[in-house]
């Protein structure tokens, strides 16, 4: 399921005839009367309100425009450049009735038409419906074309989101996120649907802004997160989609989308709220500005880890006329705050790292989309999937491949799964990937096979031929995919990508082998924006591009690493490269590059190497420089200053090397069932925690007195405590990291721990206080403390 698909397009272009002749107004200032008061036979289901607690009738949707959203031609809207006086606003130029767009007249003439004034809400609610309905109603998975078109409402598998979220930065990487927080999904009862993300249960504490505490609770603004390619864009979609067709929420008026990828483009220019949503929905031009605080309005902004605009909610002016000319941050910060529109609800999504942008004074609900649970996988293959015998053999071999069963959880991995696994079985190849490297190189080898069948003869004899030009052009998004991920950005514009020497405009770009994990987005102008097909594979193509230097014996780009050249002379060691790249991963404060380094060490197999030979034009035998790697990482794991994060990274890496060592002991010792018999080292106390925190299933006890390890080893085990109900960490010295991962398990919205003992720990004051802070938590749900 594609992870990214919104942007300005399918509106609708029927143009609607008005009466010539001007009539004064009619519309008085009255409080909110409903736009629509007709009954819809065709739904019958109860919707909720969420402005007020009576039901209120669904809206019918009348076809007046074609459902064929790709049989429409996009037409751009014409957007101002600088600063539009509100008095401008008041006349229509003859240019602006000849441009093709749903309305034909500006938003504030409507006063002038013999038209009642229910009957242009009406008719203008109705065009923006079926506008939202042609833009919404599709999913398109890899490359936007007509064969890649799904009906959203054939594929859509419910997405896991849970209410709250944990306290704090959380600085992992989003998929070792993902990895640590499987077993939430099963310990909350009820979770959210996307459609009643506005609807407040009264199971659910809300948190509430500090100067509307004390009045009755209302969901005004929700932050809903989750990492790349989780589902944001898609439940989004859904959300509109059902609106448009009637389904749910039929106590809105108006949904306007917003797009940060979009808002960015025009950050320097001059706006009124009412003309920016004209140029974004140009069916509401007729629309009276008078009217809005009326209305049910839902704004989403979409994407704000991809936002550039500064948003600066202490020393921001207030702004409350939707007619006033102001900046895009001004805005933006004031529809959040509540100043302009206070009677609108906000839906803002973004990626975890970047929610903190917005004040949480300002925000009533925080939501987290979690992916698929294991249900749910299952039924996105059979969606995906129409021989169920494939969905079966795929179903089973992702249970029984730990890492790709994690990462199934993100639903664009279940989409290359798939699309990689059908391959392989399509062609009878009997090696079935089961490491994440393995998983991207076999899903790029597959793009080059599909580009070939179409465009190259040489394909006949070799299907995995590679052409010069190809092969050039993939490295360049290579390149481009390691420079962006060193500066920390997943969406690039135009010219960040003329920077790597490629050429947008050329054919290749939009009918080449880059187009199925490589997107191009039309945005306002006709400007374009890129992104990768997910966060995962940038970084695999970064792992990528780095090896192929090393190959290529490109020193300048490797300097990144700070290597030490234990060869006396200019070219470098294999394990010299990868040791660099695991000290630059230790060193680096947050998780960042910790999937990028998994990926790294992958490639450097010379199984998947062979894989990519095509692109790599030569391999190297790295059996020995592995065998030294796999022994450096050993030796990192028992170090003191490394978190438990850290070290449970360290353990996936050695996955994507196929050491099988650490595994094979700790399955074997938990079987056993004799803990003081065998002796841990402080490694494999930190494969026992990982295996301890992802589990499904929740433990009673962790009591470290259990294992036979060293002082270093127990500290190791102490990240278990988030998946335990009691944890008796007796009689051991904690340290400020062990505190820290206390502290967290204690603020989870999903702490389990009913009983902690830390007697005769030698907590000092610092690492006190950082259980204190747990133990404060409105979370924790501690009953006994020893």
């Amino acid at each position: 399921m594609e992870p990214h698909d919104s942007g300005i397009g399918g509106t609708a272009h029927k143009k609607i005839k008005r009466a010539a002749s001007p009539a004064p107004s009619s519309v008085s200032g009255k409080r909110y009367r409903p736009i629509m008061e007709l009954k819809d036979v065709s739904t019958g289901g109860e919707t909720s309100n969420a402005w007020t607690e009576t039901q209120r009738a669904a809206s019918p949707v009348s076809s007046c425009v074609s459902m064929k959203s790709d049989m429409s031609i996009r037409i751009p809207p014409q957007f101002s450049r600088g600063p539009v006086p509100s008095e401008q606003r008041q006349h229509i130029t003859k240019a602006e009735l000849q441009t093709n767009t749903t309305v034909e007249v500006s938003g504030d003439l409507q006063q002038d038409s013999y038209q009642p004034a229910d009957d242009i809400l009406h008719r203008v609610v109705q065009t923006h419906k079926n506008s939202m309905k042609n833009r919404y109603e599709s999913l398109f998975e890899g490359l936007k074309t007509q064969e890649n078109k799904t009906l959203l409402n054939r594929i859509y598998t419910q997405l896991y989101i849970i209410e709250g979220e944990s306290e704090g930065v959380n600085e992992e990487h989003e998929v070792l996120q993902i990895e640590k927080k499987l077993w939430d999904q099963h310990l909350q009862d009820t979770p959210i649907n996307c459609l009643d993300i506005f609807k407040l249960k009264d199971r659910i504490r809300t948190v509430m802004t500090e100067n509307k505490g004390s009045q009755v609770q209302k969901l005004r603004a929700v932050l809903t997160k989750g990492i790349a390619g989780i589902g944001k864009t898609v439940s989004v979609q859904k959300f509109i989609l059902d609106w448009a067709e009637g389904k749910a929420n039929q106590d809105v008026d108006l949904m306007f989308v917003l797009p940060f990828r979009e808002l960015n483009l025009i950050e320097d220019h001059q706006y009124s709220l009412h003309r920016l949503l004209c140029d974004f929905h140009p069916e509401l031009r007729d629309l009276d500005t008078k009217k809005y605080d009326e209305y049910k309005i839902v704004f989403i902004f979409d994407g704000l880890d991809e936002n550039r605009i500064p948003l600066n909610f202490l020393q921001c002016e207030n702004l409350s006329d939707i007619t006033k000319v102001s900046s895009l941050d001004v805005i933006m910060v004031n529809l959040i705050k509540g100043e302009l529109l206070p009677s609108a609800r906000i839906w803002i999504t973004s990626r975890p790292a970047a929610a903190n942008q917005i004040p949480r004074q300002y925000i009533n609900r925080v939501t987290e989309i979690q992916g698929f649970n294991d249900p749910q996988k299952e039924e996105y293959f059979r969606k995906r999937i129409s021989d169920q015998d494939q969905a079966n053999f795929i179903i089973s071999h992702i249970k029984q491949t730990r890492s790709l069963h994690i990462m199934c959880h993100i639903p664009v991995f279940c989409w290359i799964s798939a699309t990689v696994l059908q391959h392989i079985m399509k062609q009878g190849i009997t090696e079935i990937p089961k490491t994440l490297t393995a998983m991207y190189s076999h899903f790029l080898n597959i793009q080059t096979i599909m580009r070939n069948e179409k465009y190259e003869e040489n394909s006949k004899m070799n299907p995995n031929y590679l052409s010069g030009s190809n092969r050039k052009l993939l490295l360049k998004l290579a390149e481009l995919a390691f420079k962006q991920l060193m500066k920390g950005n997943v969406m690039f514009y135009e010219e960040e990508v003329r920077e790597c020497g490629i050429d947008v405009t050329e054919a290749s770009v939009y009918s080449g082998i880059c187009t199925e994990i490589f997107r191009e987005e039309s945005l306002l102008y006709q400007k374009k924006v890129y992104c990768f097909v997910h966060l995962s594979f940038q970084e695999f193509l970064a792992a990528l591009y780095v090896f192929y230097c090393y190959v290529s014996q490109n020193m300048e780009e490797l300097r990144v690493f700070k290597i030490q050249n234990t060869k006396q002379s200019d070219s470098i060691l294999l394990e010299d490269l990868l040791r660099g790249a695991l000290q630059k991963n230790v060193d680096s404060e947050n998780g960042n590059f910790d999937l990028f380094l998994r990926f790294l060490l992958g490639i450097s197999m010379e199984s998947n190497q062979q894989l990519l030979k095509h692109l790599l034009t030569q391999t190297v035998s790295s059996s020995e420089s592995i065998n030294k790697t796999v022994q450096y990482i050993k030796d990192l794991i028992p170090q003191e200053n490394l978190s438990s994060e850290k070290s449970i990274n360290l353990f996936l890496c050695l996955t994507e090397m196929n050491d099988q060592s650490l595994s094979r002991h700790i399955e074997e010792y938990l079987k056993s069932n004799k803990g003081l018999e065998k002796t841990l080292s402080p490694e494999e106390c930190s494969a026992l925690a990982y295996m301890l925190v992802t589990a499904e299933e929740v433990f009673d006890e962790l009591n470290l007195k259990n294992y036979n390890t060293s002082w270093s080893g127990h500290l190791r085990l102490i990240p278990a405590v988030s998946n335990c109900r009691k944890a008796i960490l007796a009689d051991c010295k904690l340290k400020k990291h062990s505190c820290e991962t206390l502290c967290s398990a204690l603020k989870s919205t999903k702490s389990l721990l009913k009983e902690l003992d830390l007697s005769n720990t030698g907590l000092q004051d610092s690492e006190g206080k950082m259980v204190t802070a747990g133990l404060r938590s409105s979370n924790c749900v501690l009953e006994i403390l020893r």
